[in-house]
């Protein structure tokens, strides 16, 4: 995993799980349905379609 300020992880989390809340494919298997919990494995295992720009 990247390293990445908890402002980061933060932004990019919220930002992803409101992806996947409205339909974004996920690149990722999960069993949970909460699209914070895909978000986090996402980010977990480095399968993020997001980047950051310092």
């Amino acid at each position: 995993m990247t390293d990445y300020t908890r402002y980061e992880r933060a932004r990019i989390l919220g930002a992803r799980s409101l992806q996947i809340a409205m339909g974004a494919p996920t690149f990722v298997e999960s069993d949970s349905r909460e699209p914070i919990d895909i978000a986090k494995k996402e980010m977990e295992e480095n399968r993020l379609p997001i980047t950051v720009k310092r």
